[in-house]
């Protein structure tokens, strides 16, 4: 569970939902970062659980997903 001051801080993020999330709903997920963080969510649950990864390791799977839809 999220405290409320980390809660606070999250909901500061500019959010930005993914270019494939279709204006229907469906699958839809929506990414915010700061300098060492990259914060991940389902848009339809915007008070759900969020994936929060280190930029580092966020541009490695960006990477490794870019070399996979090849």
């Amino acid at each position: 569970m999220r405290s409320e001051q980390q809660a606070a801080r999250l909901d500061e993020l500019s959010w930005f939902k993914s270019s494939y999330s279709g204006p229907e709903g469906g699958d839809c997920v929506e990414v915010a970062h700061t300098v060492a963080t990259v914060h991940v969510r389902d848009s339809k649950d915007q008070r759900g659980p969020i994936l929060s990864v280190p930029t580092g390791r966020w541009a490695e799977f960006i990477a490794f997903a870019g070399r996979s839809w090849r």
